[in-house]
């Protein structure tokens, strides 16, 4: 399956809601597997949950409205396309799994995520996705850059890495 890169239109209606996003701190991995356990309406988005190695960003993307919404190609293909732009990150649409960092793998399961629409993208242990990063501000700037685009965000996190969300962590 290939889908060609298309001009940019302008986004969609449904970015202009609101988005929540939470950092819900854990004492162990017990009651991180609870929460994900007592949530089966989220989208997990963890290092456990590989993209499709065979398909480039932008078809791990666009894929999703293909087989959910049976929508053509060309049209999952430019809704995918919209949502690189909104992160920034085209450059990466026709590379595959093995051949991007971490950041950019990162990116490529967020956005898949906000294809889904779920009403909670739960990001696992950013950490452990996102290892070379000093990433609570690589993650808050991905998602503020998606505003609007998913309802909630949670991100869990494990009570000893509170030093990383100063500004959450104090109730900010």
């Amino acid at each position: 399956m290939s889908f060609s890169r298309r001009a940019a239109r302008p986004p969609r209606a449904d970015a202009a809601g609101s988005s929540l996003v939470r950092l819900i701190m854990v004492p162990d991995n017990a009651a991180r597997k609870s929460l994900i356990d007592e949530h089966p309406e989220a989208v997990l988005i963890s290092a456990r949950l590989p993209l499709r190695a065979n398909l480039t960003v932008l078809e791990n993307i666009a894929i999703v409205p293909r087989l959910r919404e049976h929508r053509s190609a060309e049209d999952a293909a430019d809704y995918a396309w919209r949502l690189l732009e909104c992160v920034g990150r085209c450059d990466i649409a026709e590379r595959r799994d093995p051949d991007l960092g971490h950041e950019e793998r990162f990116i490529a399961k967020l956005l898949r995520a906000v294809v889904l629409a779920p009403p909670i993208i739960l990001i696992d242990r950013p950490g452990r996705l996102l290892p070379d990063t000093y990433y609570p501000p690589f993650v808050d700037a991905t998602l503020a850059a998606l505003h609007g685009r998913f309802e909630e965000c949670w991100i869990v996190e494990y009570e000893w890495n509170a030093p990383l969300y100063p500004a959450r962590a104090s109730g900010a």
